[in-house]
């Protein structure tokens, strides 16, 4: 709902051809699995799985050998965008610039791919899910063994991602006291991997937007921009931290995110439609919350604060889907023009640029009332793309690099990646996306691999 993009496959086995002559119209499909589990295996597993779904079974004596899901593309710029990368893209070998050491990359939480390397390539593996149950992590397991057998790699050295609670993190650390274990920053992950696939080979400035990701001072990433080679990474600025009133409760329920947000940016709470079906006590309780830091991690990142914008125009107070509040926004403003913006600020603290908010929502509480939520939403689009482009300009002053990459999974928003992507060009920045895998936590283990390979060499 409230999404203008289809998702159109040709048919590509026998079977599709001998279903669509007997129709005369496009039929809708799904993947043969239950929500969050993997694609079943063989006839058995999916007769039990299912049993309560599927009203009709086609049965086939051919095994499955390895379960593909059906791959996710747009095109950008006369290029592929991966948004999942599976069947007719993996296993495909990505050419990185160097020779890095035999690695495993465990990948992330969410949209987990892992990755192994050999050489001067890099192989992804297909989409493997949301790693948050014990099928999955069974599926991503016995990928991982059947990879290494299939391109005959021995891992000398494994890499992971920063988060403790990860089940790919969980998985590396086993190896600890038989092989070196690297943690890598989520943010800077995404970056390399960027990098790696485009081939650079000097520093960039790396634009990295997404939900989240854990930060090395123990708060949630997610707006960052870095100064980033193979050898590490600078953070140079970000947006400021904002509160996430219940934690991973915010992400499903964005109102308490915008609530958060507005409370400690004003102090108060201004009336607002959103709070109609918000009850007194809740908001007390989430106002509360903020000022005492209780249960209220803090937060960079930019997916949050599409969150809470979203939340604010009530075009999405809950969320039933991931990503929900940021599609309904971006998809509402899709039919919009203009090239208006709100205002912000940048202060310095300690050699990082902070990108304050505060008068960018005083922008939006201003229109609220007063237009569309159309153009407010392309208004606030305008607004992240000059804020991105305003700090890279600062940061070429500074620096002198003129490359960017651009990744995380903010730019499967089409309406914000075309407009940083213009505007960076506009001001003669050279600029990188990907076009071989997901800019999303599907393209994270390319990076964690060239960073672990090419440490453990």
């Amino acid at each position: 709902p409230n999404n203008n993009y289809l998702g159109v496959m040709l048919p590509y086995t026998p079977v599709h051809h001998m279903l669509l002559r007997e129709v005369s119209k496009p039929l809708v499909m799904t993947s043969g699995n239950l929500s969050e589990e993997p694609i079943c295996q063989d006839n058995e597993e999916a007769l039990k799985r299912l049993k309560g779904i599927a009203d009709y079974f086609l049965l086939n004596d051919r095994d499955i050998y390895s379960r593909y899901d059906d791959s996710v593309v747009f095109v950008f710029d006369g290029k592929p965008q991966l948004i999942r990368r599976a069947r007719g893209y993996a296993p495909s070998p990505v050419k990185i610039p160097f020779r890095v050491k035999q690695s495993l990359a465990c990948g992330g939480e969410l949209k987990n791919t892992f990755c192994l390397t050999r050489d001067n390539y890099a192989f992804v593996s297909q989409h493997i899910g949301d790693l948050e149950n014990i099928e999955t992590l069974e599926h991503y397991i016995n990928t991982i063994e059947l990879y290494k057998r299939l391109f005959r790699i021995e891992p000398q050295v494994v890499v992971c991602d920063l988060h403790p609670d990860y089940l790919s993190t969980r998985y590396a650390l086993q190896f600890e006291g038989t092989l070196p274990v690297i943690r890598v920053q989520h943010h800077y992950a995404h970056i390399v991997s960027c990098m790696g696939e485009n081939g650079i080979t000097e520093p960039v400035i790396g634009i990295s937007l997404d939900g989240s990701g854990y930060g090395p001072d123990g708060n949630i990433w997610g707006g960052e921009i870095l100064i980033a080679d193979y050898d590490g990474f600078i953070r140079k600025a970000h947006l400021e931290y904002l509160p996430m009133p219940g934690g991973e409760l915010a992400i499903r329920r964005p109102y308490r995110l915008t609530i958060g947000y507005l409370f400690k940016l004003f102090g108060n709470i201004p009336e607002l439609p959103l709070l109609n079906t918000i009850s007194e006590e809740e908001i007390r309780i989430i106002e509360e919350q903020v000022e005492k830091g209780i249960n209220t991690p803090l937060t960079s990142s930019m997916g949050r604060l599409f969150d809470a914008v979203s939340s604010l125009l009530n075009i999405c107070r809950e969320a039933t889907y991931e990503g929900q509040p940021a599609i309904e926004l971006e998809m509402i403003s899709k039919d919009i023009e203009n090239h208006e913006y709100y205002k912000w600020e940048i202060e310095r603290e300690n050699g990082t640029f902070i990108l304050k908010v505060k008068r960018l929502f005083e922008g939006i509480l201003s229109d609220i009332n007063v237009l569309p939520v159309s153009i407010i939403s392309s208004k606030f689009h305008n607004t992240v793309a000059r804020m991105m482009i305003e700090t890279a300009l600062l940061i070429r002053e500074e620096t002198k690099i003129d490359k960017v990459a651009l990744s995380g999974g903010c730019f499967q928003n089409r309406r914000l990646l075309n407009k940083i992507v213009r505007l960076l060009r506009e001001e003669n920045f050279k600029v990188y996306i990907h076009n071989q895998v997901p800019c999303n936590d599907g393209g994270l283990s390319l990076g964690q691999a060239i960073i672990g390979g090419r440490a453990g060499s």
